[in-house]
């Protein structure tokens, strides 16, 4: 059974940084495509980056420049650095893994709210 924890959220202010992990147990990380999604309340569930097994990266619109996603096999661990962050980056993070059947495994979120 694979399992995902994500771990960084918290309360930043506009304009700061947040660096977020996940870590993955109970799979060959080395082959899952790695991504991070994003739930607002009231909102759909969003694609915010993706990084595939060779490390090539895509990453949504709204956080392109700002956002930065990256692995390290060696620990299992995908994370995602956020700098310049927005109220409207407040949102539930969840970590994704993709393994080559095309299952998905998703992490239990963690919160990071942008306020002042």
């Amino acid at each position: 059974q694979v399992q995902l924890v994500e771990s960084g959220g918290g309360l930043v202010q506009p304009g700061g940084s947040q660096r977020l992990s996940c870590t993955a147990s109970g799979a060959i990380f080395r082959v899952l495509g790695m991504a991070w999604y994003r739930q607002a309340p009231r909102n759909p569930r969003e694609l915010v980056a993706i990084i595939s097994t060779g490390g090539t990266t895509t990453y949504a619109d709204s956080v392109k420049g700002r956002f930065t996603i990256s692995r390290d096999n060696a620990k299992n661990t995908v994370y995602l650095q956020m700098n310049s962050l927005k109220p409207e980056d407040t949102a539930v993070y969840y970590c994704n893994g993709q393994a080559p059947s095309g299952r998905n495994y998703w992490g239990q979120g963690t919160q990071v709210t942008v306020s002042s």
